[in-house]
């Protein structure tokens, strides 16, 4: 009985080492990209949420250590090794390439393939949506971004005039500038921009993993509305800016951009979330948590 235990705690050791080896070898990896993030990408106010997304996936795999490492050793040697070929030439071609998007697929794709070597399907199951909320950090491409930020600042911009017009406000707009009164205010690309989706979206995914609804088609409704609540949540932030403009001067509003703009988005866009889920609780669904 001793041998046996004795066999089972050096099991647990190597195991371990293992464990920690591999970790040391992926930050190895990891950190000349963060590094790289940090420079070109995280200092911006459009990829800013860059670390909080990792840092909330690192939670989120911290919660759940245990039950990972409770997992029986079933590996798929496999499946691992060929995502690991892949995630490697992904990384190497993002990274000699300067390609950053693909560089950090890559390494999200490494990540999935150590799973599978250390723990196999199990794993992956477990730890599925740490790796998916991973995807939030990617850059999006600047193409992409110009292609589609373009049409929803103008989408904004034309709710925002409406709606002051609508409530007796002195206001014209002109492309994505708004004039009221004797001042005149741009619609930046952080105010009505594809990146705050993005980030909202990631948002409304991480609230709906945490209330662990076990109805699916009520988490893919939430998903899909929070783009509206994300357009909305920017059409309240523009027109608090544009009233703060009014009554207190183009320095006031200036001020409010780069103090509070941000935080007033997600407030708004939290509050509507939390409203919509509680009517779609009270509608179509009964409370159903895991």
């Amino acid at each position: 009985m001793k041998a046996g235990t004795a066999f089972s705690a050096l099991a647990v050791r190597r195991e371990a080492v293992a464990a920690v080896v591999l970790l040391l070898a992926l930050l190895a990896v990891v950190l000349p990209t963060f590094a790289e993030l940090y420079q070109l990408v995280w200092q911006t106010d459009e990829q800013g949420h860059g670390p909080i997304i990792i840092g909330v996936a690192v939670w989120l795999m911290w919660r759940v250590r245990h039950a990972l490492v409770a997992l029986p050793f079933t590996p798929a040697p496999a499946a691992g090794y060929s995502l690991m070929a892949l995630g490697w030439v992904a990384y190497v071609l993002g990274r000699s390439q300067t390609i950053v998007q693909l560089e950090c697929l890559g390494l999200i794709v490494l990540a999935v393939a150590l799973l599978l070597l250390w723990r196999g399907v199990a794993a992956l199951r477990l730890l599925w949506f740490p790796l998916f909320f991973l995807l939030f950090a990617v850059p999006l491409p600047g193409t992409v971004v110009q292609a589609l930020t373009v049409p929803l600042k103008s989408a904004v911009s034309y709710v925002a005039e409406a709606a002051l017009h609508a409530a007796g406000y002195p206001i014209a707009r002109s492309g994505v500038t708004l004039q009221i009164g004797p001042y005149q205010l741009l619609v930046a690309d952080a105010c009505a921009g594809l990146n705050s989706l993005f980030t909202l979206e990631s948002l409304g995914l991480l609230y709906m993993n945490l209330a662990g609804y076990t109805s699916r088609f009520r988490n893919v409704l939430l998903a899909i509305l929070i783009v509206p609540i994300s357009f909305a949540s920017n059409v309240v932030r523009v027109l608090i800016l544009v009233l703060i403009t009014y009554y207190f001067g183009d320095a006031a509003g200036q001020g409010f951009v780069h103090g509070f703009a941000g935080m007033v988005l997600f407030m708004v866009a939290l509050v509507l979330m939390l409203l919509t889920d509680a009517l779609l609780g009270r509608t179509l669904f009964k409370e159903a948590r895991a």
